[in-house]
């Protein structure tokens, strides 16, 4: 990181993704398009997102509700895509172009929220999907690591059934493949910076965690940040974890969570990458599929304001990179 980008602000190295959003309503503006996308589109399209500076892409997950994105013997119902295996795909495009990839573990059932396991199914599949996983795509050097998507719903502190989930699929993930385990949790503004959570952070054998900023579901005000921040820079150098964060890069187009999901004023995301202190060790948004797209792209999938926060982004990247 550079002393301009640190003092400016900071850009984007990251993105989550996804073959079909889990809210009903959020993804009405690319689900249909990606849905329709064949492996040379994935190719394109993480070129695109590689060109954007965004080189580490997170797929949010390898399921949803029943039923999978990829060949899968465990979950065996299928999400109807075009491409027969769309994490391929995202693997070898990730190859040629530079990009490292963290698969999404999780959304098994309908219940996207619940950290505990429901069913025996359930926890059978949490042990055996990694595996499936590491064997299906471990060839692939692009397969950087574990995202869990089920996220902590922080109210001060992280609730304890939370931490046992966490640390349980963290290990069955790094039996099948010794690769690093990270979460993004939600509650931010929350947090109460004491011993107790500092003692939660140091119980997570997790390797980071990208903070939600909570800016994009309204939650949080940007003048908010700088004071939010302090608290995780604090109880992270106590606990020695690692400080990514994730900045959501969006708006509700109506009432949010029940709305789809356009792209945010470059202004409210200015202040919001300008908030990042120099502690947090990398940035990551949520996410440039539907919110961002390169004026003119042949594999365009998202709202139709899309290219303007794109431009204004990567104007304002090009001056902070110099």
């Amino acid at each position: 990181m550079s002393e301009q980008q640190t003092r400016r602000g900071r850009v984007i190295h990251g993105t989550w993704m996804d073959f079909h959003h889990p809210n009903p309503r959020e993804g009405d503006y690319w689900n249909d398009t990606t849905a329709s996308f064949t492996p040379e589109d994935w190719d394109a399209k993480v070129a695109e997102m590689v060109e954007a500076g965004m080189h580490r892409l997170v797929i949010m997950s390898v399921a949803l509700r029943g039923r999978s994105f990829y060949p899968s013997r465990l979950i065996p119902e299928r999400w109807p895509l075009k491409t027969e295996d769309p994490i391929a795909a995202v693997l070898e495009g990730a190859e040629r172009h530079g990009a490292e990839v963290y698969l999404g573990v999780g959304f098994f059932s309908e219940d996207t929220g619940a950290a505990q396991a429901q069913t025996r199914a359930e926890d059978e599949l949490r042990r055996n999907i990694p595996q499936e996983l590491a064997d299906r795509y471990g060839q692939y050097s692009s397969f950087a690591g574990w995202y869990l998507p089920v996220e902590a719903g922080v109210q001060g502190h992280f609730p304890d059934v939370y931490l046992s989930y966490a640390n349980s699929l963290g290990e069955w993930c790094r039996k099948a493949a010794n690769k690093p385990v990270f979460i993004a949790p939600y509650g931010t503004r929350t947090i109460i910076p004491d011993e107790k959570f500092v003692q939660q952070l140091k119980a997570l054998e997790v390797d980071w965690l990208a903070w939600q900023d909570e800016v994009g579901v309204q939650k949080t005000r940007t003048d908010e940040l700088p004071g939010i921040y302090e608290r995780l820079v604090k109880v992270h150098q106590a606990s020695g974890k690692r400080l990514w964060m994730d900045i959501e890069v969006f708006v509700h187009e109506g009432v949010v969570y029940k709305s789809p999901l356009i792209p945010a004023p470059w202004e409210r995301l200015r202040q919001q990458l300008e908030a990042i202190p120099p502690e947090v060790e990398e940035v990551l948004c949520y996410q440039y599929l539907g919110m961002m797209n390169k004026p003119g792209s042949r594999v365009f999938a998202g709202h139709p304001d899309s290219p303007k926060l794109y431009e204004a982004y990567q104007a304002w990247r090009k001056e902070i990179e110099g």
